[in-house]
């Protein structure tokens, strides 16, 4: 996978406000404000930033913490894992591993198969429908 870097004025100029906030700068969307918390929709959600595929909705599921959740990425090269003890805690960050972007958090709480749970900000993302 070929690495995407832009500088954050580049990035700054390509993504509304808000996807600017979270994708570039590590911020979070309020709970139970995105757009993709709560739809069904068959298909795969890709980086708002690179478009570079990341879940496929077969692994979403309704975790209640106000954020879309999944159970395991699209695959195991599709994010990057980092160790975040801000905000007075120990968690770890998911970013997309061609641009960077920050999506969120994954868990040790979320169902089987894998017992993990990503907590992926909304405006990070892209469904794309299955015809």
């Amino acid at each position: 996978m070929e690495k995407l870097e832009k500088t954050l004025e580049e990035w700054k100029a390509m993504l509304d406000p808000q996807q600017y906030e979270v994708c570039r700068l590590s911020a979070t969307e309020r709970p139970f404000s995105g757009k993709y918390n709560a739809t069904k929709t068959d298909g795969v959600y890709h980086c708002v930033c690179c478009n570079e595929a990341l879940f496929d909705s077969k692994a979403k599921f309704d975790s209640g913490c106000g954020w879309p959740s999944f159970y395991e990425p699209i695959g195991k090269s599709a994010m990057t894992e980092i160790r975040d003890v801000s905000h007075g805690m120990i968690r770890t960050e998911v970013k997309c591993a061609r641009c960077d972007a920050h999506l969120g958090h994954v868990f040790p709480d979320g169902p089987p198969p894998t017992g993990l749970r990503y907590c992926i900000n909304s405006v990070c993302l892209n469904l794309e429908p299955r015809e």
